[in-house]
């Protein structure tokens, strides 16, 4: 996760956490100091204020490449295990790789209500000036569009493993709010880099899958 995270942009402490749920701020520190070690991540002072930024060396960024493989072999091969199913670890990785030329040119606000993973979690993505940013309160803004998903389908639509019209008819994602919103959330989305990846007939056929 650090690497991906990295990979992606996250260039601070505090980004890289957001990006890598059930990992401790300690044992990202831990990582983090490893990772510098071997020469993986490239440590430096910010430019303005306090804290550091990551960045990933030349060797980082071979090892990303393995991260692809091992996740392209992971697509076809393994089932999204439930613990794998956390709506905001694919609400985040969205929001990283959302298509700039099709989100709205005006403020866009979102709420999110998740349910079936664990609890009922609720967040809001603002939208404006192409960025984007995730809100785990209320951030007192009038909601534009109000999108109820359960869990499971919404990491597996991301994943490419369902799709919006099959999560739609089977009132597993449901939206409210103006028409045009509504269809145009659906394009905005930066899917997983491994959507495309089929996952092979056989899954499920198998021992328990590697997590």
């Amino acid at each position: 996760m650090i690497i991906r995270n990295l990979h992606l942009g996250c260039e601070t402490f505090g980004e890289l956490l957001e990006g890598a749920p059930g990992l401790s701020h300690t044992l990202l520190a831990q990582r983090l100091k490893q990772l510098e070690r071997l020469g993986i991540v490239e440590v430096t002072p910010k430019a303005l204020g306090r804290g550091h930024r990551y960045l990933l060396t030349e060797s980082g960024d071979d090892l990303f490449t393995v991260c692809v493989t091992l996740g392209e072999w992971g697509a076809r091969w393994l089932e999204v295990a439930p613990e794998h199913l956390d709506p905001f670890v694919a609400l985040w990785s969205m929001c990283n790789a959302l298509r700039p030329e099709r989100l709205p040119d005006r403020r866009v606000v979102i709420r999110l209500d998740f349910t079936g993973y664990r609890r009922h979690e609720r967040y809001w993505l603002l939208v404006e000036h192409a960025d984007t940013e995730i809100c785990k309160e209320y951030p007192g803004l009038d909601e534009d569009l109000f999108v109820t998903a359960d869990a499971e389908a919404f990491v597996k639509w991301h994943l490419g493993q369902l799709s919006w019209a099959q999560a739609i008819r089977d009132s597993r994602i449901q939206l409210d709010g103006p028409s045009w919103l509504v269809k145009a959330f659906p394009t905005w989305n930066g899917r997983s880099m491994f959507a495309h990846i089929k996952p092979d007939r056989r899954i499920g056929k198998t021992p328990a899958a590697i997590t």
